[in-house]
């Protein structure tokens, strides 16, 4: 009895690992299933601006956001992340990287050695961009300065700096599905959408995450606290915007100043710096599609927050 007792643990022990180690690998597009894709580096740069790259892949402390040596230091519930070197360095950056490298890495969270990326790279967001851009994205990348210098390591304690552990969160919250136009709506509705929900990753900050650090789906957009733990970022839909017009939000975007004269703070002037280089004409996009993001209640923020966000 014993015996069997014994088998039938170490057979369920084995089945278990089988299954996290099948859940847990990291997926990642086959290189050669793809097209062959003719670079625009006008579009590149526009995708460089609405994904923020350079707020946090710059060198810190200097003034040119074009030098992305890394090193900026993301906090979270779960550790100090540091933001890598995406220079066009061919040793410390991702200069040799492959077309299929870059896309898997943007799109899918893994490396070029096979390992999953930590979430604190967008790319739950980021899956949802469209390939030929994520392609103009790091062929702009590359014509941007080499950056030497390797990124200290993140500071993590266990269990969470098991990469192997991120495949488990990656089933849990990234759908895999790629950006849909709606076709009841408007072109500048969709284009809006499109920049909003993928490069320009605004939901990774102005939503609310559970114990498990993923976004609570129902409270999209609606605030919640700061994710490095400081103050508290805003909700975004209509339960707080509801009096701004698309205009308003578009100023927004382009010069970091809101409708009652003050300015925005914290890492919201990040953003801004590469927003404010968007066309015009993407800017009323997000601002349109933002616009019409029904209100949400979200969680409620301390008491010295509910006026200014």
């Amino acid at each position: 009895m014993l015996r069997r007792t014994i088998l039938a643990a170490l057979l369920a022990a084995v089945m278990a690992t089988a299954v996290y180690w099948w859940l847990s690998a990291p997926v990642v597009a086959a290189a050669g299933t793809a097209p062959g894709h003719a670079a625009n580096l006008a579009n590149g740069e526009v995708m460089f601006n609405a994904g923020g790259c350079a707020s946090c892949h710059a060198v810190p402390d200097q003034p040119d956001r074009t030098r992305l040596g890394g090193g900026v230091a993301i906090k979270s519930p779960f550790g100090t992340f540091y933001a890598p070197n995406i220079s066009s360095d061919p040793t410390d950056g991702i200069g040799k990287w492959s077309d299929a490298e870059f896309v898997n890495a943007v799109m899918r969270g893994v490396s070029p050695d096979g390992r999953h990326y930590f979430p604190a790279f967008p790319y739950t967001s980021y899956q949802h961009a469209k390939r030929e851009d994520v392609l103009d994205l790091f062929a702009y990348l590359k014509t941007l300065p080499a950056v030497s210098g390797k990124v200290r390591d993140h500071d993590v304690g266990f269990p969470f700096n098991i990469r192997r552990n991120v495949g488990i969160w990656k089933f849990l919250f990234m759908d895999g599905k790629p950006f849909v136009a709606d076709g009841a709506k408007s072109p500048q509705w969709n284009r809006g959408a499109y920049l909003v929900n993928s490069f320009g990753h605004c939901a990774e900050c102005h939503s609310p995450r559970n114990a498990l650090g993923g976004i609570i789906s129902g409270e999209r957009f609606a605030g919640g606290p700061n994710p490095e733990g400081e103050g508290w970022v805003p909700n975004i839909t209509q339960k707080r915007l509801g009096e701004w017009s698309v205009k308003d939000i578009a100023y927004l975007l382009k010069t970091g100043e809101l409708p009652e004269g003050d300015s925005v703070g914290g890492a919201m002037t990040r953003v801004i710096k590469n927003t404010s280089h968007l066309p015009d004409e993407d800017l009323a996009a997000m601002a349109d599609y933002l616009k019409s993001l029904p209100p949400v209640d979200g969680p409620t923020p301390p008491k010295r927050n509910q006026a200014g966000g």
